[in-house]
């Protein structure tokens, strides 16, 4: 069983507990921010910050012990309320797909309109996204060490590291108040949290960290929750 799946695996069993009504709480490592602890587990960054009572930009410090499950009685969401219905693609660029954005106002640096998603590598798909298998979150592309990756969609950084060790050196960009997308596996990190970019826009160089062949793995996130990158990209 290979690392990704083993910490996949634990994520859901300290998650299960959670909904048994035991508080689940998870202390603040060096490097971490609210988005990279929601993505490790599957939870919306905003959800987290309501919990522990914290407000935009949403600063949280090393040896802080946060909440990471709704408190008891919250109703859950569905799983995958993040389907949303297909996306059309754009009369003036043939290569775009655009998500529509949700109706809510947005005080961050972020997309307020419709996010117009591209491919972020050019490789072949090595394996694509399942809702069944927990260690299919997204795409895999192959590629050559040192190949560029591209944003998805224009966006702000809000994650740029290496902490969530199975993802390797990683990216988490912000695309909206409901959309992030996140680069593993990267050689090089070329972008720092805070950092604005474009659709198409140098973000990273194709690696293998955390991985045994050379990759770009590729997720997109509705509300914290994984859905198909490929209900949002372009058909090749």
């Amino acid at each position: 069983m290979n690392s990704y799946l083993k910490n996949t695996l634990l994520i859901l069993l300290i998650l299960s507990f959670a909904g048994c009504g035991s508080l689940v709480h998870y202390k603040v490592q060096e490097g971490d921010t609210l988005y990279s602890i929601g993505w490790r587990y599957d939870q919306d960054a905003k959800k987290i910050a309501e919990w522990n009572g914290l407000r935009a930009p949403y600063v949280i410090h090393r040896g802080q012990v946060l909440r990471i499950a709704p408190p008891a009685g919250t109703p859950a969401e569905p799983l995958f309320q993040a389907i949303q219905p297909e996306p059309g693609r754009t009369k003036r660029s043939p290569t775009a797909v655009v998500t529509q954005p949700q109706p809510k106002p947005s005080t961050s640096r972020v997309s307020t309109g419709p996010v117009v998603w591209g491919w972020p590598a050019g490789g072949k798909l090595i394996s694509t996204f399942s809702a069944k298998k927990i260690d299919r979150k997204g795409l895999n592309i192959s590629g050559n060490k040192g190949e560029p990756i591209r944003a998805a969609a224009s966006g702000k950084v809000v994650y740029s590291g290496s902490g969530l060790t199975s993802y390797g050196n990683l990216l988490i960009i912000k695309h909206s108040e409901s959309y992030l997308s996140a680069y593993a596996h990267n050689e090089k990190l070329l972008v720092k949290e805070g950092t604005s970019v474009k659709r198409g826009e140098k973000v990273a160089t194709m690696g293998a960290t955390a991985s045994n062949q050379v990759m770009l793995h590729f997720e997109v996130r509705y509300k914290g929750k994984p859905v198909d990158p490929q209900k949002h990209l372009p058909k090749r």
